[in-house]
Parts: C-alpha cells; sequence; structure tokens
C-alpha cells in the first residue's frame, strides 16, 4: 500500500495499523489530537503508550486543544501510561506476549462497554537499547495477521524522527502496509512488509550481507505464524544470497503448521541454489516462475 492521507478512521486491517512519523512536537500533537478525538466521539477507549513523553505532556497537551481529558481519564476511557509500566515491564521485549496482550486490551475494552479499542504507542524504545528491541520489526510483521486481521484494534505507531536511527526507521516504517510522513524517508536496501490480501510475507529489494538483519526478522516472523498456509512473496527481490535462502528454509521448518511456505516469485539466483541444494526444498513449496 502506498503512501496514504492520515485518517484515524478505516475498515481493514491494513488502514488500522498505520506507521506515523513526525519531527516536531506540532506535528506529533495534530496526530495525538486526530487520533484521541476520534476515538472519544466513537465512545472506544483510548490507551497511549509514551516513552519518550512525559504522560503529563500527553494529557496537557489535549486539554489545551480542547478535549476534556480529565473527564476521560476518570471514566476511564483515556489511559495514558508508559511502556516501561506496560508492555516492557519484563526482562526483554516479548513479540509473543505483545500479541497476547493485544487480544487481552480489547476484550477488556469491551467488557468496560466501550465500541472498541485503539491505541497510540511511541516506538522510541526500539532505539535506545533495550533488551529484546532486535525482535522490533518481527514484532511488526507480525501483528498485521496475528493481531489487526484478527481483532478490531486500531494502533498508531509513533515514530519520532528525532529519536531513531534514520535506516531503522525507514525499515520499520516498511513494515506497515498503512503510513504517514511529510517525509517518506529512503528505500531501504532490503524491505520486509506483511501480504494484505492472504497470510505471509513479502521481501524486496537485495537479501545479502548488508541486510541481514531485516532477512533474520522476516524469518523469525515467517516461523512464529500460526497461519496454517503461508506464503513469502520473493517477486520484488533481485538478489538472495545463500544465507538468506538458508534462513527462509529453517523457519519454514520450525513453523507449528505442517503445510510448506509457498515461495512465490523467487528470483533467478533462488531457482539456481536450489538446483544446486535439492535438500533445500523441505519445507518448501517453491512455484515455478
Amino acid at each position: 500500500m502506498h503512501e496514504k492521507d492520515l485518517s484515524p478512521e478505516g475498515g481493514t486491517a491494513a488502514d488500522r495499523h498505520v506507521a506515523v512519523e513526525y519531527s516536531s512536537d506540532d506535528e506529533w500533537a495534530c496526530h495525538l489530537l486526530a487520533f484521541v478525538e476520534a476515538g472519544l466521539v466513537r465512545d472506544e477507549q483510548v490507551q497511549y503508550f509514551a516513552d519518550s513523553t512525559d504522560p503529563a505532556r500527553v494529557l496537557r497537551t489535549l486539554t489545551e486543544r480542547g478535549v476534556d481529558a480529565a473527564s476521560a481519564v476518570r471514566r476511564g476511557q483515556l489511559v495514558v501510561a508508559t511502556a516501561d509500566e506496560t508492555y516492557l515491564t519484563g526482562a526483554r521485549f516479548d513479540p509473543d506476549a505483545m500479541v497476547g496482550l493485544w487480544h487481552e486490551a480489547v476484550d477488556a475494552a469491551a467488557a468496560q462497554g466501550f465500541n472498541g479499542l485503539r491505541a497510540i504507542g511511541e516506538m522510541s524504545w526500539g532505539g535506545r537499547g533495550i533488551v529484546g528491541a532486535e525482535r522490533l520489526l518481527e514484532y511488526e510483521l507480525r501483528i498485521h495477521h496475528e493481531v489487526f486481521e484478527q481483532i478490531p484494534l486500531r494502533a498508531w505507531c509513533f515514530y519520532d524522527r528525532r529519536l531513531l536511527p534514520r535506516t531503522t526507521l525507514d525499515v520499520l516504517r516498511e513494515a506497515h502496509l498503512s503510513r504517514a510522513a511529510a517525509d517518506p524517508g529512503e528505500t531501504p536496501v532490503l524491505t520486509a512488509a506483511p501480504l494484505e490480501a492472504r497470510p505471509g510475507f513479502r521481501l524486496a529489494g537485495s537479501a545479502g550481507y548488508e541486510s541481514r538483519d531485516v532477512v533474520v526478522s522476516a524469518a523469525a516472523a515467517l516461523s512464529a505464524s500460526p497461519a496454517e498456509s503461508l506464503t513469502l512473496d520473493l517477486s520484488a527481490l533481485d538478489h538472495a544470497d545463500i544465507a538468506t535462502l538458508a534462513d527462509i528454509v529453517s523457519a519454514a521448518r520450525r513453523r507449528p503448521a505442517v503445510a510448506p511456505v509457498r515461495l512465490l516469485g523467487a528470483p533467478a539466483t533462488v531457482h539456481r541454489m536450489l538446483q544446486l541444494f535439492p535438500e533445500l526444498r523441505a519445507g518448501l513449496e517453491v512455484a515455478e516462475s
């Protein structure tokens, strides 16, 4: 999905999980206001998970811009906490635990009588040495199918350009099917994203030594997916080295589902490697080009 005009609404799983980039306090405040106001009007619970921002500042900004934040907090409709108090309280960041927490949070909001749940999470912790932060890309890839296609959650991932390395931010942005940014940044050497129409993932660009971290994250997402049938779309992959193919094969063999992973549009380099090492086909179903 291409860059789109930012809207706090949208019906599909892709529309409900949005990467939001900003580089000024005013941009941050405008995104915050639009998202929170829409949730309050729809009688949804709104949760904000701060990292670099003081929670008191979130409430003060909303109040200064016309939102009765204090009343919303008193009735439990607006919850502002820090990531350290919630999903980063354990020894390390754990994507498996986070998937479960989102399901529990949506159920809890419904039990309290709200029409749904929407959340903003500041993602700047991904660049400050949190144990498990290297799994953030894996998490962003997985939650399209494991969370947003399963439950009525709407979430905006807030990425502050002032706090994350540009290369890290570009890769994480591309893992979202919906994105909003005044400056779209650069396309990384290798990108990974979930497929919108069916369970699976898409790799685009060149998979080699310089993009090793992206390959490892995509392989981890692939192996953890609970989907019975899974597709790995390589049609936009220009090149893949033997280490990339080995990671894909290893991930396919670790999957809980018994069905092979379907490789779609594999480049010529992958076909040549599979001809040379036919044992690597185990766990894969290769669609011939």
